[in-house]
């Protein structure tokens, strides 16, 4: 893929977190990696959307130093790269601010299935992590934020939940490109809202039964999923 046309997929994932709601002014921002390139395209920082254009986007290695751009990259840059490092099958990643989804990282708390609608897109609770200590902060804040995010997956998939909630910070999603990534970005925000609703309805309520669970991910995700056309 050329940088020309790696920076114009950016550019629309980037644009999609608009029409889907799920930032405003300068918040958040969306990258994809090529592979074969070993580079990194990503929204710049502190750029309006209403001012962003696919030439803005900027081209950066694994280890952040700039390729191809004219502006500083997003100042979430080195989460992204160092989560490309960790994880190497996943091509895309969004960070958003999205009302819900931060409302339950700034509550530190990971967001529970609920219903069926959890169930179908993330296995089990949608993760939160640590809050990030202090030693970190000082250390190197934004990579040390991709830590946070590796950390809490260490006993479980990535996969299985392709999203994130950051302690005190906003919520991280990934796909095998940036469009997923937003996508992925997008069903966060409507479970979190979900499950904020179902709390304020019955703070008492429990988790979805397990066996719904595990029906309602398999069929839309095992390797017998029937969800869909084939």
């Amino acid at each position: 893929m050329s940088f020309k046309e790696l920076k114009r997929e950016v550019y629309e994932a980037n644009m999609e977190l608009v029409t889907r709601d799920l930032v405003i002014y300068t918040f958040g921002n969306v990258s994809q990696i090529d592979r074969d390139k070993g580079v990194v395209a990503i929204k710049p920082s502190g750029v309006a959307y209403e001012n962003l254009t696919a030439d803005d986007i900027v081209i950066v290695d694994l280890e952040n130093n700039i390729v191809e751009g004219t502006m500083r990259p997003s100042s979430d840059t080195k989460t992204h790269t160092y989560l490309y490092r960790q994880w190497q099958h996943i091509g895309g990643i969004t960070h958003t601010h999205s009302t819900y989804a931060t409302a339950w990282a700034q509550a530190q708390q990971p967001i529970p299935c609920l219903g069926t609608t959890h169930a179908d897109y993330v296995f089990d609770t949608i993760p939160c992590t640590a809050v990030i200590r202090n030693d970190q902060i000082e250390r190197d804040y934004e990579e040390e934020t991709g830590v946070q995010i590796t950390d809490c997956f260490i006993d479980r998939d990535v996969n299985e939940s392709p999203m994130v909630i950051v302690a005190g910070h906003a919520p991280f999603t990934w796909g095998k490109d940036a469009a997923k990534s937003v996508y992925h970005a997008a069903l966060l925000e409507e479970i979190a809202r979900m499950a904020y609703l179902t709390k304020t309805l019955n703070p008492q309520i429990g988790d979805l039964k397990q066996e719904i669970m595990d029906k309602h991910y398999q069929r839309k995700n095992g390797k017998n999923a029937y969800y869909g056309q084939s």
